[in-house]
């Protein structure tokens, strides 16, 4: 049967065998010179990767075991221990080499040897942001949440720090076992986040997460033992390393299954249009810092693994999908931007807007082009950083008010001033503003869809119309309708939520003002994803233009 990739005529010619994983150290596929690995060397002496990933596990079991009956400390160790991963993060940021698409920082030790799975780490620089970001949030999360959890505070911080494991393990795991663990690690604290802290119909919103997210991780562990069984039985070495798979050939009935099953998975993440129906219930139901970290990191995770392995893995496939994908997305920027617009409560709205946003970054991620990807992992980052931003707002206010209906708020500037700017800058930040980062991301990916399907484009400009349309409605009616009396002796914002929301803004008008700074890291890992497309966008890509031509009048 022919393969997918490296074999049939004409399928692109890869140079240079696939490597055991025992043989992977601090060695990389670079796509540029044909395939060839290249290997890349670090000059920093100690796992920063593994430090990284596990400190806030340390910090959780540190809390569990000495500081019970201590609510001040053990809320100080968290936040410290979340700095902490933070300036490391920062630090490997700095030591970070643009300009090449290996993977950097590498680490790895054999795990389970006889079934080929290694302790495997690295990040490029498409991890690298999302680290970033996860540090980040992951501190403001903690931050914000100082006062609000009353109950049951110490199982509450030690979730928030499993779950920051969780997600920067995902984003640093270069073997696709470890990859499922720190995937599976993530679901359970998150589970208990939203079910325990969250609102009234929390029980109801946590099981339908887990049923969601559990029911694409069972399809990402069969395609997962599809592809290694298949290398293992064909001559290839028993493997769970993600670059030795990725240079394997699979036949076109296995790819095309397995793409579709990674691709279920990490749609429901994401989540896409229809099967995002879990999403609204659970951030309206979760606490403040859940819906943050939901919000900001959990949902990059569906993206990013459509990245690495419906992209990385079956190329070919992923461009035979490119219109069905696109259709998708676009419903999904018109659906969740047309829901937003008649929520009345400020939590369920912004929840509906991810769909609309994420809708935006699958739409570029399968626009194939430097625009269109580097626009998308662009909007990832800025999504994060708004959208945590907007939840953190609503949580400030709900904690003043007790109530997230709009109808219920009005005139909130006049006692909450400082509130009002910051909220401001956040809606137009998240409506795409120029200057701010939620611009960047958008216009770049209308640029690089509107080269391969401009009819998509277009029809994805309602959304940013609409999305125009329920911030400013939002932010109108609560900030500066007329007044609720209820409301004229409220606080303002105080000294420790000025500070969780500093960083936020700081994020957005840098990548507003100068988006190079994220962009040169990932102008390379881009390339190369991009390399390994191409050969088959050339043979096919002409096709689904030609499709979408017919279908829409030759627009």
């Amino acid at each position: 049967m022919a393969g997918v990739r490296g074999s049939g005529a004409a399928a692109p010619e890869r140079t240079g065998a696939a490597l055991p994983a025992r043989h992977l150290r601090g060695v990389v596929r670079h796509r540029d010179r044909g395939g060839v690995p290249v290997s890349l060397s670090s000059d920093i002496s100690f796992p920063a990767l593994t430090l990284l990933i596990f400190l806030p596990t340390a910090g959780a079991l540190a809390m569990l075991l000495f500081m019970r009956g201590r609510p001040r400390a053990y809320k100080t160790t968290a936040l410290v221990t979340s700095l902490v991963v933070f300036a490391l993060a920062v630090y490997l940021a700095a030591r970070f080499r643009t300009g090449t698409a290996a993977f950097q920082f590498q680490e790895q030790a054999d795990w389970i040897a006889k079934l080929g799975i290694s302790y495997h780490l690295g990040v490029d620089g498409i991890s690298l942001v999302l680290i970033l970001l996860t540090a980040l949030l992951s501190v403001l999360a903690i931050l914000g949440s100082w006062n609000s959890i009353k109950d049951r505070t110490l199982a509450f911080f030690i979730s928030l720090l499993i779950l920051e494991t969780g997600m920067i393990g995902v984003f640093a795991a270069m073997d696709l076992f470890l990859f499922y663990v720190f995937w599976e690690v993530q679901l359970i604290p998150m589970y208990f986040i939203i079910g325990l802290w969250g609102g009234a119909r929390r029980v109801y919103a946590a099981v339908k997460f887990f049923l969601y997210t559990f029911a694409g991780s069972v399809l990402m562990l069969v395609a997962i033992i599809a592809v290694v069984w298949w290398n293992r039985k064909n001559g290839g070495s028993l493997t769970f390393d993600i670059l030795t798979l990725q240079q394997v050939g699979f036949p076109t009935g296995l790819a095309a299954w397995s793409f579709a099953a990674f691709f279920i998975a990490f749609a429901i993440k994401v989540p896409m249009f229809p099967v995002h129906t879990w999403l609204p219930d659970a951030h309206t139901e979760a606490p403040t810092a859940g819906s943050v970290i939901l919000a900001g990191v959990l949902l990059k995770m569906g993206t990013y693994g459509m990245i690495r392995f419906c992209i990385g893995f079956f190329p070919e496939i992923a461009v035979r999908a490119i219109l069905p994908v696109l259709i998708l997305s676009v419903i999904a920027v018109i659906y969740g931007a047309a829901m937003s617009l008649v929520q009345p409560d400020m939590k369920r709205l912004v929840a509906y807007s991810s769909v609309s946003h994420m809708g935006f970054v699958t739409l570029g991620l399968f626009a194939f082009n430097q625009q269109g990807v580097e626009g998308s992992i662009l909007q990832m980052v800025s999504h994060g950083i708004l959208t945590g931003a907007l939840f953190m707002m609503v949580g400030f206010f709900y904690d003043r008010t007790h109530t997230r209906l709009i109808a219920d708020y009005g005139g909130m500037a006049r006692p909450m001033p400082v509130a009002a700017a910051f909220f401001s800058l956040f809606v137009l930040g998240s409506l795409g503003l120029p200057g701010l980062s939620g611009f960047v991301g958008e216009f770049l990916i209308l640029v690089g869809t509107f080269q391969y399907a401009k009819v998509f484009a277009a029809l994805a400009s309602i959304g940013i119309v609409l999305g125009a349309a329920y911030l400013l409605w939002m932010y109108q009616r609560t900030m500066f309708q007329q007044a609720n009396e209820k409301w004229l002796t409220l606080k303002d914002l105080g000294a420790r939520e000025i500070i969780t929301l500093v960083p936020l803004v700081v994020m957005a008008v840098w990548i507003g003002v100068y988006p190079h700074t994220f962009l040169n890291m990932l102008h390379a890992p881009v390339d190369n994803i991009l390399s390994q497309v191409q050969p088959y966008l050339d043979e096919q890509g002409g096709a689904v233009a030609r499709l979408v031509g017919s279908l829409f009048g030759g627009f």
